[in-house]
């Protein structure tokens, strides 16, 4: 064939083949169409599911890097930025912690009378909602003895005890405390041993807490993958199976009916595994992996921003039918507070919308009157693009109301954050970064009042210096 004929063909040859890419995707799209129903359930599943196997990792995970079930586990110092088992760690309280096994209960939790600085005790269920949260706010100083029952237990409580009655096996006790710095440990420390977990015999018994006589605990010699890791390498058939396990004595809420009817129609069920043909694995995956995708665009582009700042929604802790929400939180912050015990606004842009980053300066101004209303305490943290805390030559991670901040002739208030001292002398105020580094912002309000929940109160805008 000579050249010119050669050339004459390429058009037939291009319609040719874009008739059969056409072909192909008519047929991709009829597939993904009549695969719809189980490619929606699956990514509705898992959005559904993820809070209750993550706490299942998290628990399992635990038991060998912090301690054994049913310990109570007391943090006595602060973390610094080698520090990277959680994201966005704490520097304003001191953790204690345990992982509860209703099945092995009933559990007395004593708390000692604390007139001297704020706490909460909440106690999440495997599905990550706060079931009970004893504590400065709801319970007052005056401690008391609380009652940890399982969904199954039906005997008498015992007088002067309130009953907490946990909705799932699995139970996560994350306490705290508050520390005002270092020089403050030795006080939350004893605070924190006034903290009492044992069983209901041992306590009728009068004898102490297995904690307190159990041998030296050590931790397994290999550190295990994180959970978030671990559960990314799950395979969707693994996450549902461990999902239809966990339900058995984890079950959902009576408002979960519906949406346990549609998991039904893929065959996931409380103690049955899924039992998927190559089609209906396929589909299910596909649905897992846009949910996934969905979530990290959310998560990159909050919604409801207000001078820049994400305010977590009302329904934290207590997240109902909201399987959307309490997904992404167990996914970027496993284990929130209730709103009413800690608030926490973030961000990562300044006033103008534009990404925080340490090669400019930047000015945090509270107006005269316009702190962070709070009946305890406020802090704002830098955490770096990692979400881990940010490296600097004072080792200062957050600043806040505890600090000796220093105010302006007419009463406001400014924190600095920048890589570099203010130039005005006035590095109390100082919270450093890195230079040429993104990072976030992220503020706490602790027991914070009603303004700053209800949205008459907000954090102001970052503003950009340079």
């Amino acid at each position: 064939m000579s050249a010119n004929r050669a050339d004459a063909a390429w058009p037939w040859r291009l319609k040719r083949s874009l008739l059969v890419v056409a072909l192909g995707v008519a047929a991709i799209a009829g597939a993904l169409y009549a695969r719809s129903e189980p490619i929606m359930l699956g990514a509705k599943g898992y959005l559904f599911g993820y809070p209750l196997v993550m706490m299942d990792l998290t628990r399992v995970n635990a038991g060998q890097t912090i301690g054994p079930e049913n310990h109570l586990r007391r943090v006595r110092q602060f973390p610094d930025s080698s520090f990277k088992d959680v994201v966005r760690p704490n520097v304003d309280t001191l953790y204690t912690t345990a992982f509860i096994d209703m099945a092995k209960g009933p559990w007395v939790f004593e708390m000692a009378a604390n007139a001297q600085r704020y706490e909460v005790m909440p106690f999440m269920d495997g599905w990550t909602n706060v079931f009970a949260a004893p504590g400065t706010r709801p319970t007052g100083t005056a401690g008391g003895r609380f009652l940890l029952a399982g969904p199954a237990w039906h005997g008498v409580v015992p007088e002067g005890v309130t009953l907490l009655r946990s909705p799932t096996r699995i139970v996560w006790l994350i306490g705290r405390t508050q520390t005002n710095g270092a020089a403050d440990y030795p006080l939350v420390h004893q605070l924190q041993d006034g903290l009492i977990l044992r069983s209901l015999a041992d306590w009728q018994a009068g004898r102490a807490a297995a904690d307190a006589s159990a041998p030296a605990w050590q931790a397994a010699p290999v550190k295990p993958l994180p959970p978030i890791v671990q559960m990314q390498a799950m395979s969707t058939e693994a996450f549902f199976e461990r999902l239809a396990l966990l339900m058995v004595d984890n079950p959902p809420a009576l408002g979960d009916g519906p949406m346990m009817d549609q998991l039904a129609r893929i065959g996931i069920q409380p103690g049955q595994a899924p039992a998927w043909g190559v089609l209906d694995r396929w589909s299910v995956s596909l649905g897992r992996w846009i949910a996934d995708l969905m979530v990290a665009r959310e998560v990159k582009r909050p919604r409801d921003l207000v001078n820049g700042w994400a305010t977590p929604p009302a329904s934290l802790g207590n997240f109902g039918t909201d399987y959307n929400l309490r997904a992404v939180v167990a996914m970027v912050g496993l284990g929130a507070n209730l709103p009413a015990d800690a608030t926490y606004p973030n961000t990562r842009v300044d006033g103008r919308g534009e990404p925080l980053n340490g090669r400019h300066r930047y000015r945090l101004r509270f107006k005269a009157g316009e702190l962070p209303p709070v009946n305890a305490f406020w802090s704002v943290t830098a955490y770096g693009p990692d979400d881990f805390l940010i490296p600097n030559p004072i080792q200062r991670y957050a600043l806040g109301d505890r600090d000796p901040l220093v105010r302006n002739p007419d009463g406001s208030l400014d924190l600095f954050v920048q890589s570099d001292p203010p130039q005005d002398g006035r590095t109390s105020n100082w919270l450093p970064v890195r230079a040429g580094e993104p990072f976030l912002l992220n503020a706490r309000l602790y027991w914070p009042k009603a303004e700053a929940l209800n949205g008459r109160w907000a954090m102001p805008a970052v503003e950009r210096l340079n």
